[in-house]
Order: structure tokens, then C-alpha cells, then sequence
């Protein structure tokens, strides 16, 4: 499906970036929609759209957000790692800021088992978010999913991975599914069943490059594409490494740039295309976080200073 330019409601937050977006489940903020931006805020957007909340300040840059089992936000801080946010009292818990004995460099994203156990992305091991197209460009492949137990433990379960991006879940949690940004994949980690323990695909060659992913109330796993293909990046990653850092080493107005795009899609555990919101707007673009909930689909971006949200 096309969603048409009236259809895009776009709701500011006082600061750029508000890079993904999560909506509340029952209780005081149910339908309520939180997301982070570039100064470290979290901000809670009223389920109408009519009230803002700045609830909490990191330290870092936030980027994925869920709602943990008991209420409080689990957030994929870029320089502080995985954190959980008290959306009452603001306070901060730090969980996991390291893998083994090395801090991460770049915590992406998150899903929360109904366990308790916490899927999550680091994106790269040499370059953090501030050089996130040198990673991209350089397609560096340090990528991992990794898991955090209820006991505490950490342990990557894939690594190798092109700028590891969004995690989602299946329904029944038989697979764990990770966007790969630079190879335009999502790729599954069986984790029941007899292919348990190994690794396929979702989708293998998707209309442009993903940011982060989600589970929607409808069951799907929704897919943020930011930029559409590009035929200069593509062959960026397929030139020898010299050339690709010297690429990252030239002016930023030189390099090649995202399009002004807004397009998510969502996809069946089948890997079908259910949906596919392409929206052609001026009003907002780089769509890096969705989540679907009731029909209703809330967009987040990594440069835009809102949220946006679109009607099935």
C-alpha cells in the first residue's frame, strides 16, 4: 500500500533526532509514545499528540527504545550502552555497557523476550555513531546481535554483521530477527524448532538500507527503510578499502547523502511484503524507528527534530 502526502502527521519535540519511537502498553502511559533525541533527552509525546514530557536526560545519545516487563523503558544508548529508564522519576539504571572486557562502541537496538531476556545491537567495533558513515562506507562488518540473560550474562550469538542495526522478535519468539544496514538484509537467529541455533534470512534484498526494526501489534516485523539504494554506496562497498576510507575523508557535502525519503515496510514471518508505506512528503525524511500499534504507524527519524505517524 502507498500511504498519500495527507496522511503524514508530524508531531516537533523540542530537539533533532528523534531516532526511534515506542508506544506505551496498559497502565498511566498507554498510548503514549516515547522517543530520544540528539542531547540525550527522552521525551514522552501524549498518545493525541497535545502534550510533551521531557522524562529523562541519559548523558549520551539515545537511540532504540522498548518497554521493559515492568514499565520502565530499556534504552540503547549510543555511548552509554543498554540502560533502563524510569518514566515516572527519570531515574537511570546503567545494565550493560561492555561485551566481555571491551566497552561497545555503538548500542543500537533492542527486543525484549517475555522472559525477560534482552536482545541487542552493537553496530560496529571501530567506529561510533558520530562516524557511522565510516562504518557504512567502509562496510567494516563488526556488527554483532548479542544477548543479555536474566542472570546478568552477556554473549554475542552473531557477529560479522553489516552495521547491526534493528532487533525484533517473532510472536512466538521462535526467531530473533537483525537488521543489517549495510547488506540491506534482515537476517533470523533460529532460536527454537529444528533450524534452532542457525542463521537465515528475513528478507535478503531490501528497496534500500535499514535502521531499526519492530514487532507490531498486527504480529508483522515492521522495517525502517532511511535512504532508498544507492548505486554510488553500492559500489563504494564493493571497492577495494583504501578507496573506501579515503571516501569517508572528504568533505561531508561531497559524500554521498541519504534521499529525502519516509518508507517503512512490514513483512510476515514468511519473509512476504504485507505492507508498504512509501509517503511523499517534504515535511520529513530519514525514517530510522516504526512501530505499528493498532493501524496506527509511529515513525521516528536521526535527524528530524519530531515524530510522525501514519494511519493504515
Amino acid at each position: 500500500m502507498n500511504a498519500p502526502r495527507s496522511e503524514l502527521s508530524v508531531i516537533a519535540v523540542p530537539g533533532p533526532g528523534a531516532e526511534d519511537v515506542v508506544v506505551g502498553g496498559p497502565g498511566p502511559d498507554e498510548g503514549a509514545v516515547f522517543t530520544g533525541t540528539e542531547d540525550g533527552s527522552i521525551f514522552r509525546v501524549s498518545h493525541d499528540g497535545q502534550h510533551l514530557d521531557r522524562i529523562a536526560h541519559t548523558g549520551g545519545r539515545p537511540l532504540g527504545i522498548e518497554i521493559d516487563l515492568d514499565g520502565r523503558l530499556l534504552v540503547c544508548d549510543a555511548h552509554q550502552g543498554v540502560l533502563r529508564v524510569d518514566p515516572r522519576s527519570g531515574a537511570i539504571e546503567a545494565v550493560v555497557d561492555r561485551i566481555g572486557r571491551a566497552p561497545m562502541m555503538f548500542c543500537n537496538n533492542a527486543a525484549i523476550a517475555g522472559d525477560g531476556t534482552v536482545w541487542f545491537s552493537d553496530s560496529s567495533t571501530m567506529y561510533g555513531i558520530e562516524q557511522w558513515k565510516d562504518d557504512f562506507v567502509q562496510d567494516t562488518r563488526t556488527g554483532r546481535l548479542a544477548r543479555l540473560g536474566t542472570d546478568g550474562s552477556v554473549e554475542v550469538v552473531l557477529d560479522g554483521l553489516a552495521f547491526a542495526n534493528g532487533v525484533a522478535l517473532s510472536s512466538d519468539e521462535s526467531y530473533v530477527a537483525v537488521a543489517e544496514t549495510g547488506a540491506r538484509t534482515v537476517v533470523r537467529w533460529w532460536l527454537q524448532g529444528p533450524r534452532a541455533g542457525t542463521r537465515d534470512f528475513l528478507v535478503s534484498d531490501l528497496p534500500g538500507y535499514p535502521d531499526n526494526i519492530a514487532r507490531g501489534s498486527d504480529g508483522l516485523i515492521w522495517v525502517s527503510i532511511a535512504s532508498p539504494t544507492d548505486p554510488v554506496v553500492e559500489r563504494l562497498q564493493r571497492a577495494p578499502l583504501a578507496l573506501r576510507k579515503l571516501v569517508t575523508k572528504i568533505p561531508e557535502r561531497l559524500q554521498p547523502a541519504p534521499k529525502h525519503t519516509v518508507r517503512v515496510q512490514a513483512y510476515d514471518d514468511a519473509g512476504t511484503l504485507v505492507h508498504d508505506v512509501d509517503v511523499e512528503t517534504s515535511a520529513y525524511h530519514m525514517v530510522t524507528g516504526v512501530r505499528e500499534h493498532e493501524g496506527r504507524v509511529w515513525l521516528g527519524s536521526l535527524h528530524e527534530p519530531a515524530v510522525a505517524y501514519v494511519d493504515l
